[in-house]
Protein backbone atom coordinates (compact mmCIF):
# COMPACT_ATOMS: atom_id res chain seq x y z
CA UNK A 1 0.00 0.00 0.00
CA UNK A 2 1.32 3.66 -0.61
CA UNK A 3 1.75 5.99 2.14
CA UNK A 4 0.58 9.26 1.04
CA UNK A 5 2.86 12.32 1.85
CA UNK A 6 1.57 15.80 2.51
CA UNK A 7 2.31 19.12 0.09
CA UNK A 8 4.17 21.19 2.52
CA UNK A 9 1.31 22.57 5.29
CA UNK A 10 -1.43 22.08 2.67
CA UNK A 11 -4.15 19.72 3.56
CA UNK A 12 -3.02 18.29 -0.34
CA UNK A 13 -2.17 14.91 0.23
CA UNK A 14 0.44 13.48 -2.76
CA UNK A 15 1.86 9.89 -4.08
CA UNK A 16 5.61 10.10 -2.87
CA UNK A 17 6.12 9.55 -6.68
CA UNK A 18 4.53 12.09 -9.13
CA UNK A 19 4.81 12.30 -13.32
CA UNK A 20 6.79 15.05 -14.77
CA UNK A 21 5.53 15.95 -17.38
CA UNK A 22 8.11 17.91 -19.47
CA UNK A 23 8.79 15.47 -21.97
CA UNK A 24 4.86 16.18 -22.73
CA UNK A 25 6.07 19.33 -24.93
CA UNK A 26 6.12 18.55 -28.60
CA UNK A 27 7.44 21.94 -29.50
CA UNK A 28 10.04 24.52 -28.44
CA UNK A 29 13.22 24.35 -26.41
CA UNK A 30 12.05 21.10 -24.75
CA UNK A 31 12.46 19.07 -28.14
CA UNK A 32 16.62 20.08 -27.56
CA UNK A 33 16.22 17.40 -24.98
CA UNK A 34 14.01 14.77 -25.94
CA UNK A 35 12.17 13.67 -29.27
CA UNK A 36 8.25 14.97 -29.65
CA UNK A 37 5.40 12.27 -27.99
CA UNK A 38 2.40 11.93 -30.21
CA UNK A 39 -0.50 11.73 -27.96
CA UNK A 40 -1.47 8.37 -28.14
CA UNK A 41 1.92 7.17 -26.70
CA UNK A 42 1.11 10.17 -23.71
CA UNK A 43 -2.31 8.60 -23.16
CA UNK A 44 -0.79 5.64 -22.75
CA UNK A 45 2.18 6.58 -20.02
CA UNK A 46 -0.92 8.78 -17.91
CA UNK A 47 -2.45 5.79 -18.19
CA UNK A 48 0.33 3.24 -16.74
CA UNK A 49 1.38 6.47 -13.63
CA UNK A 50 -2.34 6.36 -13.09
CA UNK A 51 -2.92 2.71 -12.49
CA UNK A 52 0.54 2.36 -11.04
CA UNK A 53 -1.02 4.73 -8.10
CA UNK A 54 0.38 8.06 -8.79
CA UNK A 55 -1.84 10.59 -7.90
CA UNK A 56 -0.23 14.01 -9.10
CA UNK A 57 1.43 15.19 -12.92
CA UNK A 58 4.04 17.88 -12.56
CA UNK A 59 3.82 20.46 -15.91
CA UNK A 60 4.48 23.80 -16.80
CA UNK A 61 3.50 26.81 -19.33
CA UNK A 62 7.46 26.44 -20.60
CA UNK A 63 6.39 23.28 -21.85
CA UNK A 64 5.74 23.96 -25.30
CA UNK A 65 3.66 26.91 -24.20
CA UNK A 66 0.69 25.03 -22.70
CA UNK A 67 1.18 21.83 -25.24
CA UNK A 68 2.34 20.00 -21.98
CA UNK A 69 -0.49 20.90 -20.15
CA UNK A 70 -3.22 20.11 -22.71
CA UNK A 71 -1.77 17.02 -23.81
CA UNK A 72 -1.62 16.20 -20.17
CA UNK A 73 -5.47 16.64 -19.21
CA UNK A 74 -6.06 15.33 -22.83
CA UNK A 75 -4.58 11.98 -21.50
CA UNK A 76 -6.27 11.87 -18.41
CA UNK A 77 -9.97 12.62 -19.41
CA UNK A 78 -9.05 9.84 -22.62
CA UNK A 79 -8.35 7.53 -19.24
CA UNK A 80 -12.04 8.87 -17.69
CA UNK A 81 -10.01 10.55 -14.78
CA UNK A 82 -11.94 13.81 -14.04
CA UNK A 83 -11.08 16.65 -12.47
CA UNK A 84 -10.35 16.72 -8.77
CA UNK A 85 -9.49 12.53 -9.10
CA UNK A 86 -5.93 13.58 -9.51
CA UNK A 87 -3.56 16.41 -8.45
CA UNK A 88 -1.85 18.71 -11.27
CA UNK A 89 0.97 21.36 -10.64
CA UNK A 90 1.71 23.69 -13.22
CA UNK A 91 4.32 26.93 -13.39
CA UNK A 92 4.55 30.67 -14.29
CA UNK A 93 7.03 31.55 -16.83
CA UNK A 94 8.93 34.42 -15.49
CA UNK A 95 11.85 35.08 -18.38
CA UNK A 96 10.83 38.73 -19.71
CA UNK A 97 7.74 39.06 -17.34
CA UNK A 98 6.70 41.42 -14.89
CA UNK A 99 4.69 40.22 -11.71
CA UNK A 100 1.48 41.48 -13.04
CA UNK A 101 1.43 38.56 -15.94
CA UNK A 102 1.23 36.22 -12.93
CA UNK A 103 -2.49 37.60 -13.04
CA UNK A 104 -3.33 38.39 -16.57
CA UNK A 105 -2.52 34.66 -17.68
CA UNK A 106 -3.95 32.61 -15.16
CA UNK A 107 -7.00 32.38 -17.01
CA UNK A 108 -4.87 30.75 -19.88
CA UNK A 109 -3.08 28.49 -17.97
CA UNK A 110 -6.93 27.36 -16.88
CA UNK A 111 -7.99 26.90 -20.05
CA UNK A 112 -5.15 24.87 -21.19
CA UNK A 113 -5.66 21.92 -18.26
CA UNK A 114 -9.53 21.80 -19.87
CA UNK A 115 -11.28 22.09 -16.74
CA UNK A 116 -8.37 20.59 -14.13
CA UNK A 117 -7.33 23.01 -11.77
CA UNK A 118 -4.61 24.02 -10.33
CA UNK A 119 -3.55 22.23 -7.21
CA UNK A 120 -0.20 23.69 -6.84
CA UNK A 121 1.27 26.65 -9.09
CA UNK A 122 4.78 27.50 -8.75
CA UNK A 123 7.20 30.08 -9.68
CA UNK A 124 9.38 28.12 -12.91
CA UNK A 125 12.49 30.41 -12.23
CA UNK A 126 14.07 32.49 -9.47
CA UNK A 127 15.48 34.89 -12.17
CA UNK A 128 14.75 36.04 -15.89
CA UNK A 129 11.43 38.27 -14.35
CA UNK A 130 11.22 42.10 -14.97
CA UNK A 131 9.95 42.21 -11.42
CA UNK A 132 11.12 41.40 -7.70
CA UNK A 133 10.72 38.15 -6.23
CA UNK A 134 8.89 39.85 -3.48
CA UNK A 135 6.66 41.43 -6.34
CA UNK A 136 6.24 37.85 -7.79
CA UNK A 137 4.86 35.69 -4.42
CA UNK A 138 3.03 38.51 -3.55
CA UNK A 139 0.99 37.80 -6.86
CA UNK A 140 1.00 34.02 -6.35
CA UNK A 141 -0.72 35.41 -2.98
CA UNK A 142 -3.54 36.96 -4.93
CA UNK A 143 -4.57 34.08 -7.16
CA UNK A 144 -4.63 31.75 -3.96
CA UNK A 145 -6.37 34.32 -1.92
CA UNK A 146 -9.41 34.41 -5.31
CA UNK A 147 -9.29 30.67 -5.74
CA UNK A 148 -7.43 29.96 -8.65
CA UNK A 149 -4.72 27.94 -7.45
CA UNK A 150 -4.99 25.53 -4.44
CA UNK A 151 -1.14 26.47 -3.03
CA UNK A 152 1.76 28.05 -3.83
CA UNK A 153 5.13 26.84 -4.83
CA UNK A 154 8.34 27.56 -6.45
CA UNK A 155 11.56 25.83 -8.37
CA UNK A 156 15.28 26.39 -8.16
CA UNK A 157 14.51 28.99 -4.75
CA UNK A 158 17.62 29.18 -3.06
CA UNK A 159 17.54 28.55 0.90
CA UNK A 160 17.33 32.52 0.91
CA UNK A 161 14.80 33.05 -1.74
CA UNK A 162 12.67 30.09 -0.43
CA UNK A 163 12.91 32.30 3.35
CA UNK A 164 11.99 35.23 1.38
CA UNK A 165 8.97 33.66 -0.63
CA UNK A 166 7.53 32.02 2.82
CA UNK A 167 7.93 35.62 4.60
CA UNK A 168 5.44 36.96 1.95
CA UNK A 169 3.07 34.40 2.27
CA UNK A 170 2.65 34.12 5.90
CA UNK A 171 1.76 37.94 5.97
CA UNK A 172 -1.13 36.98 3.69
CA UNK A 173 -2.02 34.20 6.43
CA UNK A 174 -1.04 31.56 3.73
CA UNK A 175 2.72 29.20 3.54
CA UNK A 176 5.23 28.42 0.91
CA UNK A 177 4.18 24.54 -0.06
CA UNK A 178 6.93 23.58 -1.96
CA UNK A 179 10.61 23.72 -3.89
CA UNK A 180 11.40 22.15 -6.93
CA UNK A 181 14.91 21.54 -7.38
CA UNK A 182 17.19 18.82 -9.05
CA UNK A 183 17.89 15.95 -6.06
CA UNK A 184 19.44 12.40 -7.19
CA UNK A 185 21.91 9.97 -6.09
CA UNK A 186 24.10 12.27 -8.68
CA UNK A 187 23.10 15.70 -7.48
CA UNK A 188 22.73 16.70 -3.58
CA UNK A 189 23.29 20.04 -3.01
CA UNK A 190 20.64 20.62 -1.20
CA UNK A 191 22.55 19.00 1.90
CA UNK A 192 25.39 21.75 1.12
CA UNK A 193 23.26 24.69 0.48
CA UNK A 194 21.27 24.69 3.14
CA UNK A 195 18.04 24.28 1.04
CA UNK A 196 17.12 21.03 2.58
CA UNK A 197 17.48 22.42 6.26
CA UNK A 198 15.13 25.01 5.05
CA UNK A 199 12.74 23.02 3.92
CA UNK A 200 12.59 21.08 6.70
CA UNK A 201 12.41 23.94 9.23
CA UNK A 202 9.83 26.04 7.21
CA UNK A 203 7.27 22.61 6.66
CA UNK A 204 8.21 23.12 2.97
CA UNK A 205 7.81 20.17 0.09
CA UNK A 206 10.98 19.91 -1.68
CA UNK A 207 9.81 17.88 -4.92
CA UNK A 208 13.03 16.46 -7.21
CA UNK A 209 12.95 16.87 -10.36
CA UNK A 210 15.90 14.77 -12.81
CA UNK A 211 15.92 12.14 -9.80
CA UNK A 212 17.63 9.96 -12.37
CA UNK A 213 19.90 12.10 -13.32
CA UNK A 214 18.86 12.52 -16.98
CA UNK A 215 18.99 8.50 -17.37
CA UNK A 216 21.89 7.85 -16.04
CA UNK A 217 21.32 6.16 -12.65
CA UNK A 218 19.00 3.40 -15.35
CA UNK A 219 22.15 1.93 -15.68
CA UNK A 220 21.32 1.55 -19.37
CA UNK A 221 24.18 3.66 -20.96
CA UNK A 222 26.74 2.15 -18.81
CA UNK A 223 25.64 -1.30 -20.45
CA UNK A 224 25.60 -0.18 -23.66
CA UNK A 225 27.64 3.08 -23.82
CA UNK A 226 26.78 3.59 -27.44
CA UNK A 227 23.10 4.93 -26.45
CA UNK A 228 24.85 7.91 -25.63
CA UNK A 229 25.15 8.92 -29.33
CA UNK A 230 21.10 8.54 -29.28
CA UNK A 231 20.79 11.94 -26.51
CA UNK A 232 20.06 15.20 -27.71
CA UNK A 233 23.13 18.08 -27.09
CA UNK A 234 21.75 19.92 -24.67
CA UNK A 235 20.67 16.68 -22.87
CA UNK A 236 23.52 15.46 -23.32
CA UNK A 237 26.22 18.14 -22.02
CA UNK A 238 23.66 19.22 -19.08
CA UNK A 239 23.59 15.16 -17.81
CA UNK A 240 27.08 15.30 -17.89
CA UNK A 241 26.81 12.00 -20.51
CA UNK A 242 30.52 11.07 -20.98
CA UNK A 243 32.97 8.41 -21.31
CA UNK A 244 34.59 9.84 -18.39
CA UNK A 245 30.96 10.15 -16.12
CA UNK A 246 30.75 6.53 -16.86
CA UNK A 247 34.14 5.70 -15.40
CA UNK A 248 33.33 7.71 -12.26
CA UNK A 249 29.86 6.34 -11.55
CA UNK A 250 30.64 2.88 -12.49
CA UNK A 251 30.85 1.42 -9.12
CA UNK A 252 27.43 3.40 -7.76
CA UNK A 253 25.58 1.46 -11.01
CA UNK A 254 27.21 -1.87 -10.22
CA UNK A 255 25.47 -1.25 -6.15
CA UNK A 256 22.35 -0.11 -7.79
CA UNK A 257 22.38 -3.30 -10.24
CA UNK A 258 22.98 -5.70 -7.56
CA UNK A 259 20.05 -4.52 -5.26
CA UNK A 260 18.42 -4.28 -8.04
CA UNK A 261 18.62 -8.21 -8.96
CA UNK A 262 18.20 -9.07 -5.30
CA UNK A 263 14.51 -7.91 -5.33
CA UNK A 264 14.10 -7.81 -9.21
CA UNK A 265 13.69 -4.72 -9.79
CA UNK A 266 15.88 -2.26 -11.88
CA UNK A 267 18.43 0.04 -11.07
CA UNK A 268 16.04 3.31 -11.62
CA UNK A 269 13.94 1.48 -9.15
CA UNK A 270 16.31 1.57 -6.58
CA UNK A 271 17.62 4.95 -7.07
CA UNK A 272 14.32 6.29 -6.72
CA UNK A 273 13.51 4.06 -3.68
CA UNK A 274 16.87 5.38 -2.16
CA UNK A 275 15.83 9.40 -3.10
CA UNK A 276 12.55 8.82 -1.07
CA UNK A 277 13.60 7.24 1.89
CA UNK A 278 16.98 9.06 2.56
CA UNK A 279 15.08 12.21 2.44
CA UNK A 280 12.23 11.06 4.38
CA UNK A 281 9.28 12.98 3.90
CA UNK A 282 10.81 16.18 3.17
CA UNK A 283 11.56 15.01 -0.57
CA UNK A 284 9.05 13.79 -3.32
CA UNK A 285 10.24 12.82 -7.21
CA UNK A 286 8.70 13.20 -10.34
CA UNK A 287 10.53 10.96 -12.92
CA UNK A 288 9.42 12.11 -16.19
CA UNK A 289 8.38 9.03 -18.97
CA UNK A 290 9.12 8.52 -22.67
CA UNK A 291 7.11 4.83 -22.99
CA UNK A 292 4.91 3.67 -20.37
CA UNK A 293 7.27 0.65 -19.41
CA UNK A 294 8.96 3.60 -17.89
CA UNK A 295 6.46 5.38 -16.24
CA UNK A 296 5.01 2.10 -14.82
CA UNK A 297 8.57 1.05 -13.37
CA UNK A 298 8.73 4.45 -11.75
CA UNK A 299 5.54 4.10 -10.02
CA UNK A 300 6.72 0.85 -8.89
CA UNK A 301 9.11 2.08 -6.58
CA UNK A 302 7.07 3.74 -4.34
CA UNK A 303 6.51 -0.08 -3.11
CA UNK A 304 10.16 -0.86 -2.97
CA UNK A 305 11.79 -0.85 0.22
CA UNK A 306 16.03 -0.77 1.14
CA UNK A 307 17.38 -2.60 4.09
CA UNK A 308 19.05 0.40 6.13
CA UNK A 309 22.40 -1.63 4.74
CA UNK A 310 22.05 -1.00 1.63
CA UNK A 311 20.46 2.52 1.83
CA UNK A 312 24.19 3.06 4.02
CA UNK A 313 26.23 1.40 0.91
CA UNK A 314 24.56 3.35 -2.29
CA UNK A 315 24.90 6.63 0.21
CA UNK A 316 28.82 5.90 0.62
CA UNK A 317 29.00 5.44 -3.14
CA UNK A 318 26.79 8.66 -4.12
CA UNK A 319 28.85 10.75 -1.44
CA UNK A 320 32.20 9.89 -2.98
CA UNK A 321 30.68 11.37 -6.57
CA UNK A 322 30.67 15.30 -4.97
Amino acid sequence: MITMRRLGSTDLEITPIGLGCMQFAGQGIVTQFYRPLDQDTIGSIVRAAHQGGVNWFDTAEMYGRGHSERALTSALTSIGVTPGQVRVSTKWAPLGRTAANIGRTIDARLTALQGFPIDLYQIHEPHGSLSSITRQVRAMAELRTAGKIAAVGVSNFSARQMELADEILRAHGLRLASNQVQISLLHRAIEHNGVLETARRLGVTLIAFSPLRSGLLTGKFHATPELMRTVRPIRRTLGGFSARTLTRTAPLIDELRAIADAYGAVPAQVALAWLLTHYSETVVAIPGASSPTQATASSEAMNLHLTDAELDRLDTLSAAQH
